[in-house]
């Protein structure tokens, strides 16, 4: 499944469930990557920021690649996130994740030290080619203080054949026009924040990665759908349900946020590898208050 059509649709990046003593929970993993699946979903990518990648190690992250394959069993790619403090180390993973039988990267500019183009345009050139595996390159200025510009994606774009996608999450929905105006259809854009989803399939986004439909899929696919196929207006009333949840996605407690939605629809469980903790005090009750109104409201898809 190398072609573009890879790119298209809900691609759920994936919490990493942890057991009570800390460790992968490879069974719930399986288990609820194939429920991802059956709901519509076309892809898993984990080992995103979402994945708590950060506080995994190399080789329980390869762990989770070979669970997420071995599940999936070629019904839909795996397609992990490739982050890491070292180029090398970057390239390693990228290197075990085609072993293992993934179907594409999603490429990261490196965790903590972020300079210039020179620098991260190095950086990210020597994972896509450390593979012939279809990659995404993950833009997210706020999160990893690298910002990669539609002219710098263009000259990625113009070296290699195998970047076929960009997940944009400037939170500027300009930067779709701006890529498609140097690109045309070169690249699949795919709009990386839920709150984001509808504007970004109104400038073009054919894909989404999503982080609350690990809580609920159905509604996450049905709402893709809906925005796809009927634009804004068909996809309102789904949107302005979900929006309150959706916006969980884009604070610096998103990780415990998403996770607590989980386990109060029954799909996951809220535990986090520290330093991250479960969300508490005010932070708590707000959030309670908005899962507990979208629980009491669900729409029927």
């Amino acid at each position: 499944m190398s072609h573009a059509t890879m790119w298209h649709g809900v691609l759920p990046a994936i919490t990493t469930p942890f057991t009570a003593d800390g460790k992968v929970d490879h069974a719930f993993l399986a288990k609820h990557s194939v429920q991802l699946i059956d709901a519509g979903c076309k892809g898993i990518v984990p080992l995103g920021s979402l994945g708590e990648a950060a506080t995994l190690s190399f080789e329980e992250k390869l762990e989770i690649l070979r669970t997420l394959v071995k599940a999936l069993a070629g019904r839909a790619p795996v397609i992990p996130g490739i982050a890491a403090l070292s180029t090398d180390e970057a390239v390693r993973l990228a290197k075990e994740a085609q072993a293992i039988g993934c179907g594409g990267l999603m490429v990261l500019p490196p965790y903590v030290y972020s300079t210039d183009w020179r620098e991260m345009g190095a950086h990210v050139r020597a994972v896509m080619s450390a593979t012939n595996l279809p990659c995404m390159l993950y833009n997210n200025p706020v999160a990893y203080k690298t910002d990669f510009s539609p002219a710098q994606i263009a000259e990625l774009a113009g070296e290699f054949s195998n970047l076929q996608a960009v997940k944009e999450s400037s939170g500027d929905v300009r930067r779709f026009a701006g890529i498609r105006a140097l690109l045309g259809d070169r690249l699949q854009l795919l709009v990386g924040m839920d709150d984001a989803i509808v504007e970004g399939v109104a400038m073009g986004a054919v894909g989404w990665i999503a982080g609350l439909v690990n809580a609920y899929p159905e509604e996450s696919v049905r709402l893709f759908e809906l925005a796809r196929d009927g634009g804004p207006k068909a996809a309102q009333s789904l949107y302005a349900w979900f929006l309150p949840l959706l916006r969980l996605d884009t604070v610096p407690t998103f990780v415990q946020l998403i996770k607590l939605v989980q386990e109060k629809t029954g799909m996951g469980s809220e535990r986090v590898r520290a330093p991250r903790l479960p969300v508490a005090g005010t932070e708590r009750e707000h959030a309670l208050k908005v899962i507990d109104t979208a629980m009491a409201n669900r729409p029927a898809v």
